[in-house]
């Protein structure tokens, strides 16, 4: 036995002990309490504002009373640090080779959202060895019951790493602007996602907009074309960010708008969007939080590199 396929087992028994111990009510006495949202959010191309939108979503649902903890997961063009004006000593990498453990590397950001420092560089974490993977589970299985709800940033575009990510998470968001460019990338991000690996639930968010009306309307066509040629799927409508001076502007002072400017438009904008992503109900797997989210990502469960390769 290989141990792609150990680790695999590993993760499939535990996933139904944990099953049968909810089930029995042996465990869970606070319902929810360990269960976090784990969501990857995602875009079809670059400079689109993806990363943007997740800080600016964690503060948004921090001030909501959740816990929220954003990865860095774009691996190669790590910002999340340079828009929440950080400077991390150190960042996943030192998790992985075991240099140090989580509480080393997680750095505290305003208004009390905690990151995991991405850098360029990094090994992707699809071809960890097995010591590295067991360091990883072995410092992210506390994090369950320290965050309400994990940010995932990942990479641009529809490499092995991005595609990895959004398999391992419990929700989809796909951030995208008017232009048709960037329809169409989202569109071909979530194409491999639904064809090449069964994925059929997604949000998709509307950034750099003139009003609602225009977000909704690209929301609609774009709604309308996955459901021709794409059946069974699911895209939600998750909101919209309008096009804002003071958005551009808080980049520049390497601030989030919601701290910077919180009575912009764009700021009301990311409260709604928060709002619904922390409220709307779902039939949430029971792996759906953080412990099974690095425990799918390290047990590498689909070979992600060949079936892109495709």
């Amino acid at each position: 036995m290989d141990q792609a396929t150990h680790l695999r087992k590993l993760v499939e028994s535990e996933s139904k002990s944990i099953y049968k111990l909810k089930r029995d009510g042996t465990v869970g006495s606070n319902p929810g309490a360990n269960e976090p949202k784990v969501i990857a959010v995602s875009s079809g191309k670059g400079g689109v504002g993806k990363t943007n939108a997740v800080v600016n979503l964690a503060i948004a649902c921090q001030r909501m009373g959740k816990r929220v903890l954003i990865f860095d997961a774009d691996l190669g063009l790590a910002n999340i640090d340079i828009i929440f004006g950080l400077n991390p000593k150190y960042n996943i990498e030192n998790i992985i080779s075991g240099e140090k453990d989580l509480s080393q590397v997680i750095v505290h950001g305003p208004e009390g959202v905690d990151v995991i420092p991405a850098s360029s560089g990094v090994q992707e974490l699809t071809q960890l060895t097995e010591g590295q993977k067991i360091n990883l589970l072995n410092e992210f299985d506390m994090l369950n019951c320290m965050y309400d709800v994990l940010l995932i940033d990942t990479g641009a575009g529809v490499s092995s790493n991005v595609i990895y990510f959004n398999l391992a998470a419990e929700e989809r968001m796909v951030v995208a602007t008017p232009e048709p460019t960037s329809v169409t990338d989202a569109y071909a991000l979530i194409k491999i996602l639904f064809f090449q690996y069964g994925v059929k639930n997604f949000h998709l968010l509307l950034n750099m907009v003139k009003d609602e009306n225009e977000a909704k309307s690209v929301y609609g066509n774009f709604s309308k074309v996955v459901a021709r040629f794409m059946g069974g799927i699911s895209i939600e409508y998750a909101g919209f960010i309008p096009h804002d001076t003071l958005l551009r502007d808080s980049v520049a002072r390497r601030k989030p708008v919601m701290c910077a400017y919180p009575e912009a438009a764009s700021s009301d904008s990311f409260k709604v969007v928060a709002g619904y992503l922390m409220n709307r109900q779902n039939n949430r797997r029971n792996d759906g939080n953080i412990k099974f989210f690095w425990k799918r990502l390290m047990a590498g469960a689909i070979n992600v590199d060949n079936r892109i390769g495709n």
